[in-house]
């Protein structure tokens, strides 16, 4: 066990009928957040006792052939194969999966923070279709390279959760050059062309615009948190973020996680010549029969 610093978003800070945002690029946000002391319990040993089902977090250890991710090509083509052949052994009855983004992090100087894709829906009757039937949104997360010592991953049980803990946040983009300019008007990927933000303007909203939405997570004395100390580049950890049949959705079944919160910590007991953190983290749409 070990113990952090974590920050939550300030309840009494909230103003009526007014949504609050955060930055994909920077630490930024428009809301203030409170830091609470926590206790974060190492679950190695025990990995068997989480799922994605009862805590909305599971640990597998499953080594993949890529190991520098250096190669985006090499990325979405094998790596993300490993990525669904990992999710379709462990979550029996999967009929789709459907991989629509992935986010690279090093903890190096100068590196920019990579924001996420946004997801275009498919509207076709066969969309809807798989829509009618039990769906997920699952995040794949894995070190790279070296443990993940430094500024490893917490979560919080979904079990120790309450629904009132979760506030809608939405996420402000970079706003994109008229990619016409440049010939490429269908080209709706930003991976590769991330920079860092003007530092000067960082609680200014201009130049970005709301391409998706986040939970941000409010401090809860029930709250339970875990995380896998030394976490290697052969283990994955599978984070729910959404569920269908999740407590208490309209599909919902009793017991059954909606998601688990995570976030890095910096972790006292790291050792002062820990390499950088780096990692990768897929996201997934998965559908079953």
């Amino acid at each position: 066990m070990t113990t952090a610093i974590f920050r939550h978003i300030d309840l009494t800070e909230q103003t009526a009928n007014k949504k609050q945002w955060t930055k994909v690029d920077a630490d930024v946000t428009s809301f203030k957040r409170l830091e609470h002391k926590r206790s974060v319990h190492d679950i190695r040993g025990r990995e068997s006792d989480f799922t994605t089902d009862n805590s909305g977090f599971a640990v597998y250890t499953s080594p993949s052939n890529e190991k520098s991710f250096t190669d985006d090509a090499t990325v979405r083509g094998g790596y993300y194969d490993e990525v669904e052949a990992l999710l379709r052994k462990t979550h029996p009855g999967i009929k789709k999966v459907v991989i629509f983004d992935h986010t690279i992090r090093r903890r190096v100087p100068g590196a920019a923070r990579a924001p996420v894709q946004q997801v275009h829906v498919d509207q076709s009757p066969k969309a809807e279709e798989l829509l009618k039937g039990r769906f997920q949104i699952i995040n794949v997360w894995r070190p790279i390279e070296n443990p993940a010592s430094d500024f490893p991953l917490a979560v919080i049980d979904w079990r120790t959760t309450e629904p009132a803990d979760f506030v809608p946040v939405d996420l402000l983009y970079p706003k994109r050059a008229d990619s016409a300019m440049d010939g490429n008007a269908n080209d709706d990927d930003d991976r590769g062309k991330e920079k860092a933000p003007d530092e000067t303007a960082l609680d200014s909203t201009e130049g970005y615009e709301v391409r998706g939405e986040t939970m941000a997570v409010a401090s809860n004395p029930k709250h339970k948190y875990y995380y896998l100390k030394d976490m290697t580049p052969d283990q994955a950890l599978l984070l729910k973020c959404y569920d269908s049949f999740g407590e208490g959705q309209p599909m919902g079944r009793k017991g059954v996680a909606v998601r688990t919160p995570h976030t890095a910590f910096v972790d006292p007991q790291t050792p002062a010549d820990a390499p950088g953190r780096q990692s990768i983290e897929v996201r997934c749409l998965v559908f079953y029969e």
